[in-house]
């Protein structure tokens, strides 16, 4: 009986964490800021591989890219957080 009341605690501290994170990640970007994202995405993959950027320039920017491409998907920038950024329209 105690293991069961136990692993029905450690069952509601899983659920509320979580629910905790994802209310820290909810949704912050609007279309327009998605589309500018993948388009810079877009134009350094072609400037890296047409070599027009090459080297640690083109590593970091292509890891930018990446990281770009990646929020706009899951519509969520963590760097808008710490400042209360939405590009989202409101409901």
């Amino acid at each position: 009986m105690i293991v069961l009341l136990s692993g029905l605690l450690f069952n509601l501290n899983v659920k509320s964490s979580l629910t905790n994170k994802l209310k820290i990640m909810k949704k912050n970007m609007g279309s327009t800021d998605k589309i500018i994202r993948v388009l810079f995405a877009f134009i350094v993959a072609v400037l890296f591989f047409t070599n027009t950027i090459s080297g640690v320039l083109g590593l970091v920017l292509g890891a930018l890219a990446i990281i770009m491409v990646l929020t706009s998907f899951i519509s969520f920038c963590p760097l808008y957080l710490p400042f209360g950024i939405s590009t989202r329209k409101k409901e």
